[in-house]
C-alpha cells in the first residue's frame, strides 16, 4: 500500500528548470486539519494532490502580460483536450468561442480588475471544439505584502448538471411562484422569451437567463423587505454589483420606491448595466461609470442621471434598437409613465430617466 501513495519523482521533461525560483513573500494556505506526521511532507502532499485532483485546476501569472497559464493539472488537459504546451503561456480565455456569454466575460474581467473571488458559469469549448458548460471559480493569490501574484482557477464541468437543473428550475419556479405577486413579472418574463434574439441558441439561453435572474435578485430583494418600500440605490446597486470594477460610482440621497415597481426598475437597471459592460463605457479599461439621482414628483418618483465616460472612440448611436433597448424603453415609458432620454458624446453615453412617482405606482398595480 505504501507504493500507491508514493509521490513519483519528475521526469525529464515535467523537471523545474534551475532558474526557477519561488517567491520568496509566498506563503501557500495553511492545512484546515495536518497530522504531526503529514506536516513536514505538506508541500509534496499538496503538490501531489493537485495533480491528482479529479478537479481540473490552473495557476495563471498575474504579473506577466495578459495574465497566461504557468501550472496546469492533468484533470485540466483531460477535460479541454489541449496539451501542455498548447495550454502553458495563454490566457485563458482561449477556451471560449462562439456561444460564450459576453456578460460572462465581463463578469470575470471586473473580478480580475478588483482582484477579488469569483463564480462565474461560462460556456468554454474543447480543443475538438465540443461546448461544456464550466462552473469557474476564480481566487487571487498575494503575497505577504498583499501584492497580487497569481490567479487560481478551478474549473467543474456542469454541462448535465446544468441541463436537469434548468428543467427542475422550471417546474419549481411554475408550483412555487403562480400566485398574484408573480401575474406580473411572468408576463414580462413571457415577453423576454419570446422577444429576446441572438445569433445561436447558447446566447439565447444566456439572454433570457440572465434577465430572468435580474428579475430573481430584484425578487429576493422585495422578500427581504417584507414587500415594502425598498431603497432607489439598493435596487440599482444590486443590479451592477457584478460589473462595477470599482469604476462606477452612485451618489444620490434615500427615495424609497414602491414594492410593485421595484421588479419592472431592476430589468431597467440590468439592462443598462449589461450593455454598459459588453458594449459601452465599462467594457473598456479606461471607462467610469457615474449613477446619480434625486427625488421628484410624488412617492416613489425620481430623476435619474446614467452617465458613461472614459471611452477610447467616440460614442454614435446605434441604428436598429436591440430587445433590451426596447425593453428599457418599454418599461420606463408605458409601464412606468417614465420618460428616458439618451445622449451620445464624444466621451460616451448620457442617460436621463424621469418616474412621475404616484403614477408610476397605479400604472403598475393596474397592468
Amino acid at each position: 500500500m505504501a507504493d500507491l501513495y508514493q509521490v513519483s519523482p519528475l521526469s525529464s521533461e515535467q523537471r523545474v528548470p534551475d532558474h526557477a525560483k519561488s517567491s520568496s513573500a509566498l506563503h501557500g494556505d495553511p492545512p484546515a486539519a495536518a497530522a504531526t506526521t503529514a506536516w513536514a511532507d505538506r508541500k509534496e502532499l499538496a503538490s501531489a494532490a493537485f495533480e491528482r485532483t479529479r478537479m481540473p485546476i490552473v495557476i495563471t501569472d498575474a504579473r506577466q502580460a495578459d495574465n497566461p497559464i504557468v501550472l496546469a493539472n492533468r484533470a485540466f488537459l483531460d477535460l479541454t483536450g489541449f496539451t501542455s504546451d498548447e495550454v502553458l503561456g495563454r490566457n485563458c480565455r482561449f477556451l471560449q468561442g462562439e456561444g460564450t456569454s459576453p456578460t460572462a466575460v465581463a463578469e470575470i474581467r471586473a473580478a480580475i480588475e478588483r482582484q477579488r473571488e469569483a463564480n462565474v458559469e461560462i460556456l468554454n469549448f474543447r480543443k475538438d471544439g465540443s461546448p461544456f458548460w464550466n462552473q469557474l471559480h476564480l481566487s487571487p493569490i498575494k503575497d505577504d505584502e498583499g501584492g497580487l501574484l497569481y490567479y487560481f482557477a478551478s474549473q467543474i464541468d456542469v454541462t448535465k448538471h446544468r441541463m436537469i437543473q434548468s428543467l427542475e428550475a422550471s417546474e419549481h419556479r411554475l408550483l412555487m411562484e403562480v400566485d398574484h405577486r408573480a401575474k406580473n413579472v411572468l408576463a414580462v418574463v413571457d415577453g423576454i422569451v419570446r422577444l429576446s434574439k441572438a445569433d445561436s441558441a447558447p446566447l439565447y439561453a444566456a439572454a433570457v437567463q440572465r434577465r430572468v435572474q435580474a428579475l430573481a435578485v430584484a425578487h429576493a430583494l422585495l422578500a427581504e423587505r417584507g414587500w415594502r418600500d425598498v431603497p432607489l440605490d439598493e435596487i440599482v446597486s444590486r443590479q451592477v454589483a457584478h460589473f462595477a470594477s470599482g469604476r462606477t460610482a452612485m451618489t444620490g440621497p434615500e427615495v424609497l420606491i414602491p414594492a410593485v415597481v421595484v421588479q419592472p426598475l431592476a430589468l431597467v437597471a440590468h439592462e443598462l448595466i449589461v450593455n454598459a459592460a459588453t458594449h459601452g463605457a465599462l467594457a473598456q479599461d479606461t471607462g467610469r461609470l457615474q449613477v446619480s439621482w434625486q427625488a421628484a414628483g410624488h412617492h416613489g418618483g425620481f430623476y435619474l442621471r446614467w452617465e458613461e465616460s472614459g471611452r477610447r472612440k467616440a460614442g454614435s448611436p446605434p441604428g436598429e434598437p436591440g430587445f433590451g433597448t426596447t425593453m428599457v424603453n418599454a418599461i420606463v415609458q408605458k409601464q412606468l409613465q417614465g420618460e428616458i432620454l439618451r445622449d451620445w458624446t464624444s466621451d460616451g453615453l448620457k442617460i436621463n430617466i424621469s418616474i412621475p412617482g404616484t403614477a408610476a405606482l397605479s400604472t403598475a398595480k393596474g397592468a
